[in-house]
């Protein structure tokens, strides 16, 4: 018999259809792809978003640089577009930005305010995230050829 948390884990964080991560790109199906895709897109677009606003604070290393922002809210409006047209080129942007933020920590550094555990815990987060993109590209580029229904 099932408990209650074990019902949860199955519904929301570890379910065949909805959570494909460990699904070889080529065993999808469409609706898998879909959620996968989506479930990438809406996280990246949050994080791209909130990070666009923040980055317009002096208080942080790169003082107020327009680029930065500018950058964060281009990743946002690929994730955006990748949510919607499950294009490989806007997952190909949204996968370049693991890579920006681990070259704004090496030159720009971490705000002021951050311990060394931070710091790690932050970079091993970035690091995760850039390890998985590459599957995120090759979902959307073998969107068009899935089976099934979205």
């Amino acid at each position: 018999m099932e408990s209650e948390w074990e019902k949860l884990v199955k519904r929301y964080v570890w379910n065949g259809e909805r959570t494909p991560y460990f699904t070889r790109v080529a065993n999808l199906s469409r609706r898998q792809a879909h959620y996968e895709l989506f479930g990438y897109a809406l996280l990246v677009g949050v994080l791209g978003a909130v990070l666009s606003i923040a980055s317009l604070s002096a208080e942080l290393p790169h003082a107020d640089a327009g680029g930065v922002s500018l950058y964060a809210f281009s990743v946002c409006c690929a994730a955006v577009l990748l949510g919607a047209t499950r294009h490989p080129w806007a997952a190909l942007w949204c996968a370049g930005a693991p890579l920006a933020l681990l070259a704004y920590f090496a030159v720009l550094g971490f705000h002021p305010a951050l311990e060394s555990a931070d710091k790690v815990l932050l970079v091993a987060i970035v690091v995760a995230w850039l390890l998985y993109s590459p599957r995120t590209v090759a979902v959307a580029r073998a969107w068009h050829g899935l089976t099934g229904s979205d």
